[in-house]
Order: structure tokens, then C-alpha cells, then sequence
């Protein structure tokens, strides 16, 4: 367990954070205030023997571990009614930090009678194989079993226990998800259609593997939501990188850096504040949800500030008021989350998602170099990625060609505000598989909880989706009844 900390501070001495590693994959902002709400009663909490490895015969594959679901009964109308089961597969995090996120469920439960089950994912939360966090990160042989495939087997197995035990064999099942959830509701679809009616795939970028999505696709969209705001604000971010770097070379620079942008500690090197900076615009434009509208925030605040404070002056207005009135400022990285650590096994393994920035964006030019993150992941881990292999294992290239002649009933989601919609679904590839998207929306942001504020359109989405898996719930029943009449 010791050599891979280590080697992680010898990499980062030298590489920036941003280099390696995709945008985040959460349905929310992980500052947002939703994640430290209470939680309801109504949640129940369960375990369930989990298989280590589905799909290998060695002694070691018939291996356990207690993997947590969650069930809401509250508004279920039981095995013999009419009601369905919505099921949230859990993604790249512990499965608490979504259940007062993910209102879609909560929200709309009523009206289908439906049960609610949350099913977590494999290596996160309290769902760890081997006994502890520490035996399961360990190396690459215990690690080996944390990959989507075995998650989505995992599902599959937790919701037949489901419907087994509450005696609901032709409850039928809805699975729902976001972002990386998103992609492994619309693959279970694919690859358990005996296990699922239907998906809701909310900002799922199936798309954004191999070469199908242009690499510079995510930073262009980012690019665009900042200069449609404010053609200034844009143009003062783009030129504020090198202007950074320039006082950062000055033997006082990274002391004048830290003053100026109020550092809770100094600076140790510029890549510090590049990455803080980077990570900030991102998020913003990503989570850019009603009512905050945090790239208004940011870019209101920059050009709001007096010219006299120059370029870095007004960058730090935004960065003030996008985190609000601080005593100070944690630029320096903080500890490592689980998140972090797992989605990095991830995306060393089979998540390859290529991202660039290219030259017409307001970030410094960045090109992603396959084999340099292949000898990076190599040094981790002694493993290296498999890049191509989520489109041979789920598809992807030419999906209006392939998918129709075989999928269905999927909901892909998408705001285009999000940088992530760039590689998402985006038309209808059939009467079943269908792309509904909101030129204002932005990640994950349709099964989020309901709120007073919501703009029309996000109501007129969200009620758009439920009336497309009230039609499959519907059909389903209505060949349930031919059925049971023959």
C-alpha cells in the first residue's frame, strides 16, 4: 500500500494535476450545500452478499463482500399494483453524498407508486471488497475487480435479490444515473434489457471515448458558456495564464501570487494556482445550474473590478466571489477523497477519456498524449490502460447506425450549457431511444431535486421524462395483460 502515496508525490512534483485527470464525473459540485442536508428516515439501509467476480470460475472469484443498497417504501405500491421500481445505480463516490441530491426519484415516486432503490458502487462508500479500503486499493490484483462491468453485474444481482425477496417478479425496473452513473444506466440497458425496461442516462457522455468526440470538445463548450456571458471576462481569463506565470518566474512572484489571491499557506509553485484556476472554470461552467449561475458570478465580479488591480487582481475577484467571503483561500490541493483515488484507478484502467484544449479556448493550450498517460498510469499501478475498450465492450462508433437495430427504451439527457454534452447523445436514434436536451441546461441538472426557482423549461424537461417512462410502463403492462390472457 506504501509505494503507490509515494510515488503519486513524485509525480506531482513534476506533473500538473490538470495533465491527468478528466473533469469530474459528479452529478454536483462537491462544494455544493446539498451534500450536509440530513437525510430522511425514509431511506433504509442494506447489505447484501456480493459476488467478488462475476464472470471468472477461479476459487478466489467466489469471494464476498457486503455491498450496500438503500431502499425508499414509502411511496410503493406494492408487488401486486401497477408499480415500478426506480433504481439509481450508484457511481464514482459513496452512495450517501446523492440521496438528497438525486430528487428525480423522490419527486416523482408518487405518482408512479414506485419503490426506490439506490445501489452502490463497488470499491466506494461501504462497499469495499476484501475487508478495507486499504486491502482493496492495495495493487493492481486487488484492484482488478473494480471496473464498470463488474459494477453493473453487481446491480443486476442486488435488483433480482430485490425483487425476489419482496415477491415483485414483474414489478418492472427503471435505472436511472448521471454522468458516469449516467453511461452505466444506459450500458445496463444494453447489456441486462431482461433486468431493465428502461434508462434514464442523464448527461452521460458515451461519446467521449477513442476519437468519436473531438479531444478539444469539453474546453470549447466551457469557452463558449464564459464569452457568451461577457466577451471581456473571457478575454481577460485566456490572457491571464501567461501573465500568471510571468510573476510566478520573479524570485518574489509566488509570494505576491499568494497575497494577492489571499492563500490560506504560500504558494509552493505556479501549477498550484493553474490548477486551482482551472479546476474553478470548469466547475462553473459545468454546474452553471439556477438560480447561482456561477460563471455570471465569476465573470460579473472580473470585470467589475477596477482596472487599476490588473489582470490578476480581477482574476481573483472572481475567484472571491465565486467561493464566497473567506478569511483565506485553500489554493494549495487538499486531501486526497475516495473519489479521487478510485475514479483515478478508473480512469487508468478502462475510462480513457481523451480531453485537449486545443488553441480557440480561454485555457492554456493542452494536448492529451495517449502514451505519456500510459507510461503514467504504468508507473501507478504496473497496469496499462485499455483505451479502446469501452467501445468494444458498450459500442459507440456509429451509434445511429448500430444502436437502433438493437437498443431501446433509453432517455439520454443532456443540458448544452454542460461541457460533457459535447459528448453525449444528442438526436433520437429511434421512436425508443431518444435524446432530450435544453440549450440552458447544465450537468446532471433534470434529476436533481425539483426546486421553486426552476426555470420552465427544466420543469417542461423533467415532466417530458417521466411522461416517456409512464409510455414504457404502460406498454409493458398492457403485453403483461395479452400475456396473461393467452
Amino acid at each position: 500500500m506504501m509505494f503507490l502515496p509515494c510515488l503519486l508525490l513524485i509525480l506531482s512534483s513534476c506533473v500538473s494535476a490538470t495533465q491527468y485527470r478528466i473533469p469530474r464525473l459528479s452529478i454536483i459540485d462537491r462544494d455544493s450545500e446539498a451534500l450536509s442536508l440530513p437525510l430522511s428516515d425514509d431511506f433504509k439501509t442494506f447489505y447484501y452478499n456480493q459476488t467478488l467476480d462475476h464472470f471468472n470460475y477461479r476459487s478466489e472469484s467466489y469471494m464476498t463482500f457486503a455491498h450496500r443498497y438503500i431502499i425508499n417504501f414509502k411511496y410503493w405500491g406494492g408487488a401486486n399494483s401497477s408499480a415500478p421500481i426506480l433504481a439509481y445505480l450508484g457511481a464514482e463516490g459513496p452512495l450517501d453524498k446523492d440521496l438528497n441530491v438525486v430528487g428525480f426519484l423522490t419527486d416523482n415516486a408518487a405518482q408512479f407508486g414506485a419503490l426506490l432503490v439506490y445501489i452502490e458502487h463497488r470499491y466506494y462508500g461501504q462497499s469495499i471488497p476484501f475487508g478495507s479500503r486499504e486491502v482493496a486499493l492495495k495493487n493492481a490484483s486487488t484492484l482488478g475487480y473494480f471496473n464498470s462491468a463488474q459494477a453493473m453485474a453487481d446491480y443486476a444481482d442486488v435488483l433480482k435479490h430485490v425483487k425476489k425477496t419482496l415477491h415483485a417478479k414483474y414489478s418492472p425496473v427503471i435505472v436511472l444515473g448521471g454522468s458516469y452513473g449516467g453511461m452505466l444506466a444506459a450500458w445496463f440497458r444494453l447489456k441486462y434489457p431482461h433486468m431493465a425496461l428502461g434508462a434514464l442516462a442523464s448527461s452521460a457522455p458515451i461519446l467521449y471515448f477513442d476519437d468519436i468526440t473531438p479531444h478539444n470538445a469539453y474546453y470549447s463548450i466551457a469557452t463558449k458558456d464564459f464569452r457568451e456571458v461577457s466577451e471581456s471576462c473571457y478575454e481577460t481569463i485566456r490572457d491571464s495564464w501567461s501573465e500568471i506565470e510571468t510573476i510566478a518566474s520573479k524570485p518574489d512572484g509566488l509570494s505576491i501570487l499568494s497575497k494577492e489571491f489571499n492563500s490560506c499557506s504560500p504558494l509552493e509553485n505556479f501549477f498550484q494556482l493553474k490548477d486551482y484556476l482551472w479546476t474553478m472554470y470548469i466547475a462553473a461552467a459545468q454546474y452553471n445550474r439556477p438560480p447561482r449561475y456561477p460563471v455570471t458570478i465569476i465573470c460579473d465580479a472580473i470585470d467589475r473590478a477596477s482596472s487599476e488591480s490588473g489582470i490578476v487582481g480581477k482574476i481573483a475577484a472572481g475567484v472571491f466571489a465565486y467561493k464566497g467571503n473567506l478569511s483565506c483561500y485553500k489554493i494549495q490541493p487538499g486531501d486526497e477523497t475516495e473519489t479521487d483515488v478510485g475514479w483515478r484507478w478508473q480512469r487508468c484502467s478502462e475510462m480513457v477519456m481523451q480531453l485537449s484544449t486545443g488553441n480557440d479556448t480561454m485555457f492554456p493550450a493542452y494536448n492529451f498524449e495517449l502514451g505519456s498517460f500510459i507510461d503514467y498510469c504504468n508507473k501507478l499501478y504496473g497496469v496499462s490502460p485499455r483505451p479502446h475498450w469501452v467501445t468494444t465492450y458498450y459500442g459507440g462508433h456509429d451509434i445511429k447506425l448500430i444502436l437502433k437495430r438493437f437498443g431501446s427504451n433509453i432517455i439520454f439527457s443532456n443540458g448544452l450549457k454542460d461541457p460533457y454534452s459535447s459528448g453525449g447523445v444528442l438526436h433520437n436514434l429511434s421512436g425508443s431511444l431518444l435524446a432530450v436536451h435544453t440549450p440552458n441546461g447544465s450537468h446532471c441538472l433534470d434529476i436533481l431535486r425539483a426546486n421553486e426557482t426552476d426555470p420552465q423549461w427544466l420543469v417542461e424537461q423533467r415532466e417530458t421524462e417521466v411522461n416517456i417512462i409512464k409510455g414504457w410502463i404502460s406498454k409493458y403492462y398492457a403485453d403483461l395483460g395479452s400475456l396473461n390472457n393467452i
